[in-house]
């Protein structure tokens, strides 16, 4: 079966499309899909207790498709916003809903292919994974936005959507979901691996030698490239560092950095997830302030710093308490900031961590969280679990999304 993600992160800028052939093989023992061409599948097994996956897995093609300026502005501003009118969060829903599904037609006349199923994160206008009071009770919620109706009726295919509430349902924080992909993909029985994603949030899956499911840790470690756009925009008028040119050509303020990492966030213990709630414009009003007089490079260059830091930081308070860890592998759009990458190398240096891809394993950097929602797609067509409790401090396996026909 071919499948599509979709995904739009919490930087809110785009839309990334990827496709990958999922089968799985029958009880014959012989494969379902025997279509798979090119390389060959990566082939995924989990076992713990009675749950069971085991399917071949390949990356076909991916694409990026930006937000017109006026909808990346709507979106921040319904994210941003203390309230909004009912109309426009309606209509923002269904616009999206709308561009979601042209990326999808697009990329398929551009690459050839065709979904018969669609994952779709969908965009998050707000996350809050701890329970809080609200009118007599303590509640966690979510939402992602962008309509799988309209997405299902313009493809032709189903659409499974809102992964995230069958998680907090079952006690969990609703997030982070990618470790699901991450350990089918990155376990090994001699080696310890991080998987470090650098969206708009930085997030990680650590994931020991031979480890079960049950082994895995999971958490957001704080703002990976969310920060840094927003003072690049305020300060120089464009959405990102490219290349890291900024950060390189000014100095980091350290005193800054160590005050922002004493705060609660970096010290509460996982599972634990951010977004702009943490990390938005409020925190950037902040972060600049504390910044004070200085040139705008070197704010630009302490965002940088920050985001390799607070790494550092949620490595050595939660994941390296025993030395099983032997490589370090980046994806996301921070992978392509070469700045950022060579502060986050000269931090995990003494560690004796080596650095990798998620390219060197088959799968694109830029399309990892869409194909892993591709894949959770597939887990939730064949009623399978595909959360990590572990991760996301659910009490048991939930079987994620809601299914919306053509």
């Amino acid at each position: 079966m071919i499948v599509a993600g979709i995904m739009s992160g919490t930087s809110a800028d785009g839309i990334n499309v990827a496709f990958v052939r999922v089968g799985e093989k029958s009880r014959t023992g012989k494969k379902q899909e025997s279509r798979l061409r090119g390389r060959g599948p990566l082939r995924l097994s989990l076992r713990a207790g009675s749950r069971h996956t085991s399917v071949e897995f390949k990356f076909l093609a991916h694409a990026e498709f930006p937000y017109p300026k006026s909808v990346r502005r709507a979106v921040l501003e319904a994210m941003n916003a203390s309230s909004a009118t009912v109309a426009d969060l309606a209509r923002l829903n269904f616009l999206l809903g709308e561009l979601y599904a042209e990326a999808v037609l697009t990329a398929q006349r551009q690459f050839r292919l065709k979904a018969e199923l669609i994952g779709c994160h969908g965009q998050t206008l707000y996350h809050q994974g701890e329970p809080e009071s609200y009118l007599g009770r303590k509640l966690a919620v979510t939402w992602q936005t962008g309509e799988p109706a309209k997405i299902a009726a313009r493809v032709g295919v189903p659409v499974v959507s809102d992964f995230r509430p069958a998680d907090m349902a079952a006690g969990g924080k609703g997030a982070p979901l990618v470790p699901f992909l991450d350990y089918l993909l990155y376990r090994d029985e001699r080696l310890g691996r991080i998987a470090q994603n650098i969206g708009g949030i930085a997030n990680l899956t650590a994931i020991p030698p031979g480890a079960s499911p049950e082994q895995v840790l999971a958490l957001d470690s704080g703002p990976g490239n969310m920060v840094i756009d927003a003072v690049t925009e305020q300060l120089f008028g464009k959405p990102y560092d490219r290349d890291g040119e900024i950060a390189a050509s000014g100095t980091p303020l350290e005193d800054v950095i160590d005050d922002i990492l004493r705060q609660p966030f970096f010290r509460r213990k996982p599972p634990k997830t951010a977004g702009r709630e943490e990390f938005g414009r409020d925190f950037v009003v902040e972060f600049v302030t504390k910044c004070r007089r200085v040139e705008p490079r070197d704010i630009v260059a302490t965002a940088t710093a920050l985001t390799a830091r607070s790494i550092l930081d949620a490595l050595q308070r939660f994941v390296l308490r025993k030395p099983d860890y032997h490589e370090f592998i980046i994806s996301g759009g921070g992978g392509r900031n070469p700045v950022l990458v060579t502060m986050l190398a000269n931090e995990l240096r003494p560690l004796g961590l080596r650095i990798r891809s998620s390219d060197e394993f088959g799968l694109p950097s830029d399309a990892k969280e869409a194909a892993a929602f591709a894949l959770l797609a597939y887990e939730t067509w064949n009623r399978r679990p595909s959360n990590v409790p572990s991760a996301t401090g659910a009490k048991r396996p939930a079987i994620l999304g809601r299914i919306s026909y053509a």
